[in-house]
């Protein structure tokens, strides 16, 4: 599941699709209790008298991963999204409020002997679980060229029992970093991170935020400045010519809790306020859309969805999604889930969009863009390549406290196509908040959009 931001508006990790075959349903005569083992995710839903516990598991781990109370189907806890379970007898669908499409379960006898004794402590067992948790759930290895074995001969004999925390932090942040992945991240509890990026770009953060909103403010729109709704998170001006401004710098954070159904409320109230009547009918109605999604730090994957049912007026095809699924096997992955845009029943623009795109675009950030690319009319891309990130990620703890977190999953195109790595790139190259373009107070991308728009 997407979670929490571990650096902002920055790293998130991906938070209802259309189901390969219809949900299962729970009855009196066939209990969820059980336990259940996930497919692709490497968890264990362990439900048991109205509690569900997740377990994180490796071949060679087994860590608790919160406690979650059952309401009928649907489990809660403070600070998570909450998810629903649906099933009968072996088998059962989760769904995770905020996340698009399902994670399937399949019931075990009993939880695995790892998960009750004690697991293995010190710099060594760190690693160990480290290493095997990206090389039994990381999709891209053979895409960014490395040799996680190669990694594992260079770095773990230079792991020692009396090894400080410092040297240890030091180690594990360089093995990912070549990876070149912002689903990649390690935090300590008193708050040391490292973060991965791709070579080139700039994470999202509220410091980039803070400087570059008066930027755009000042050179794109002269002076103008936008409205800000959902907790500064979405900006939106009307400028001359009839065209539309939208700022996105997130699909998370709309208000003070983590719970989608919630942010879905404010997502759509704040665009009652914007797509009015008069903005998308009639004789007044915006001749073109730019949306801004340079600074975007991602969040739920379904809300991104939920913003683009309010920019068309026809169902079309997002993208496919699947994950990794055999610990030995990088290339084994669950059956891909199909997921769709379905237009909303509240006000709709439908008209022309240009789209600015950005390497501190990321994650949701991302994977909206990717399902737009199959709207009519299609949204123009100008800017730059997007961060390349698209993954909901999995949130792991060392046996020392440190969270981690890491990609398991892909987005594909209806032509099977996928932009990990690289980023989504734009029709229209322009440069995006370099050094050149701040100091000659230009903003190619929004200038090009524009153009594209009124002409």
């Amino acid at each position: 599941m997407k979670l929490k931001p571990l650096a902002v508006v920055g790293i998130v990790a991906g938070l209802a699709a259309l189901p390969l075959s219809a949900p299962l349903a729970a009855s009196a005569a066939t209990s969820l209790d059980g336990v259940w083992q996930m497919d692709g995710y490497s968890t264990i839903v362990a439900i048991d008298n109205g509690k569900a516990n997740l377990y994180s598991t490796t071949s060679i781990s087994c860590t608790p991963a919160g406690e979650y109370t059952q309401n009928g189907d649907r489990f809660t806890a403070e600070e998570q999204q909450a998810f629903t379970v649906r099933g009968r007898r072996d088998r059962a669908v989760m769904h995770v409020e905020g996340n698009v499409g399902d994670k399937h379960l399949r019931r075990l006898a009993k939880l695995p002997k790892l998960c009750t004794v004690p697991g293995a402590t010190g710099p060594l067992a760190v690693f160990d679980q480290f290493w095997t948790t990206y090389a039994e759930n990381y999709p891209f290895f053979r895409a960014k060229g490395i040799d996680w074995n190669k990694v594992r001969a260079t770095y773990r004999p230079l792991v020692t029992p009396d090894m400080s925390d410092d040297a240890l932090f030091a180690l594990l942040s360089k093995m990912i970093k070549p990876l070149g992945d912002a689903h990649t991240a390690i935090r300590t509890p008193d708050g040391k991170l490292f973060a991965g990026v791709r070579p080139g770009t700039t994470l999202p953060t509220e410091e980039l935020e803070a400087k570059l909103r008066p930027y755009i403010e000042s050179t794109a729109l002269k002076g103008v400045q936008f409205t800000s709704y959902a907790n500064d998170r979405i900006g939106y001006a009307d400028l001359p010519g009839r065209i539309g401004y939208l700022r996105i710098i997130a699909f998370l954070g709309y208000g003070n809790v983590p719970d989608y159904n919630a942010e879905r409320a404010t997502l759509n109230a704040t665009l009652d306020q914007i797509l009015t009547k008069q903005r998308t009918s009639g004789p007044a109605k915006l001749r073109g859309l730019i949306v801004d999604l340079r600074i975007n730090g991602g969040g739920s994957d379904q809300l991104a969805l939920d913003l683009a049912s309010r920019l068309t007026s026809k169902p079309f095809f997002a993208y496919a999604k699947r994950a990794r699924n055999n610990p030995t096997d990088a290339s084994a992955f669950t059956a891909p889930q199909p997921l769709f845009v379905q237009p909303s029943e509240r006000t709709k623009y439908t008209g022309p969009i240009a789209m600015l795109t950005g390497g501190s675009q990321m994650s949701a950030g991302e994977t909206f863009t990717q399902a737009m690319i199959n709207r009519v009319p299609r949204p123009i891309r100008i800017g730059e390549n997007t961060q390349g990130v698209f993954s909901d990620t999995l949130q792991r703890t060392l046996p020392n406290g440190w969270e981690y977190i890491l990609p398991n999953e892909e987005f594909r195109t209806r032509d099977w196509k996928t932009f990990d790595g690289p980023g989504i790139p734009p029709d229209i190259h322009t440069p995006v908040f370099t050094a050149a373009e701040i100091n000659g107070q230009r903003d190619s991308a929004f200038a090009t959009a524009l153009k594209v728009l009124v002409r």
